[in-house]
């Protein structure tokens, strides 16, 4: 009887073990099951627009899900489709019918439990949920001798000092953090200007650190997963990446098109066989990478 939910059973979860995080630009939906009962915990960063980080992966023009919920902390704007407006706040149960922006207000995050609409919400559909994004990736140059010479103990702190920046950069201008690879990251723009300027100011940061990393852009669909992305365009990001040399930002020939008006500068980095690519790619190297 249980599988159709026709009798409840006792059981409680704790908060600290959802049973999955589904991931967004500025934010995470902890989800909760208690059989076919779906708890979401939402919690959205300062910055957080649903127009703007849910809207790809969920692929409508605005939010179509039903949610009740109680807010904790923070506050959040909401924008139904004819205009109507509303502002959720600390201590207050809440209602947004399908058809809607939503936003954080200020600079406190928005915490919330939903009890209705997160059954889906920000889920990825990895067969089908392809969106057009800059990928880019950077790395620290000669990392392991660098490691070496500082001792494990110094290397992690100049490491997690280093990602620290790299984050804060990307939360300038508007990139998800998608996995850090070692000495490295992968991270993902809707715009390919905002990639290329963010790559700049990690190199510029970098720098100050004591450290030189490389950085790599390409422009291309990706397959967007809970806590990854995949395809094509990521693998050519890499390959973009392995071929810079210390301080430099290379750009691959798509992404260096789509920048053409933003005042950015590039220098011709050649043509190049990229493993696993086929056919030649024209690289370009950004003239300044320090940039603003």
């Amino acid at each position: 009887m249980r599988g159709d939910r026709t009798v409840a059973r006792l059981q409680a979860k704790s908060l600290e073990d959802p049973d999955e995080v589904r991931p967004t630009p500025f934010g995470r939906v902890d989800i909760y099951n208690l059989d076919d009962l779906v708890i979401g915990g939402m919690i959205f960063e300062p910055g957080w627009h649903w127009l703007e980080h849910v809207r790809p992966i969920a692929g409508t023009s605005l939010c179509q899900y039903h949610h009740v919920g109680v807010c904790i902390s923070g506050r959040l704007g909401n924008r139904l489709e004819d205009g109507t407006t509303s502002e959720i706040g600390p201590g207050m149960v809440y209602e947004i019918p399908p058809g809607h922006d939503g936003w954080v207000i200020g600079d406190e995050p928005f915490v919330a439990y939903d009890v209705a609409g997160v059954r889906s919400f920000a889920r990825v559909d990895e067969t089908a949920q392809r969106v057009l994004g800059a990928v880019l990736f950077t790395d620290i140059v000669e990392s392991t001798a660098l490691a070496e010479s500082l001792g494990s103990a110094r290397w992690r702190e100049l490491v997690a000092s280093h990602n620290e920046r790299i984050q804060l950069e990307l939360d300038r201008f508007r990139g998800r953090l998608v996995k850090t690879t070692g000495d490295g990251v992968l991270a993902l723009f809707d715009g390919s200007e905002r990639a290329v300027r963010a790559a700049a100011a990690i190199c510029l940061a970098a720098t100050s650190l004591g450290l030189t990393i490389r950085a790599g852009i390409h422009t291309g669909e990706v397959e967007v997963t809970a806590g990854d992305v995949r395809g094509m365009a990521v693998h050519v990001a890499a390959r973009v990446m392995s071929l810079a040399g210390p301080s430099q930002v290379f750009v691959s020939a798509t992404t260096r098109e789509l920048v053409a008006d933003s005042g950015l500068t590039f220098v011709d980095a050649g043509t190049h066989e990229l493993k696993g690519v086929s056919g030649a790619r024209q690289l370009w190297c950004l003239a300044t990478p320090g940039a603003r």
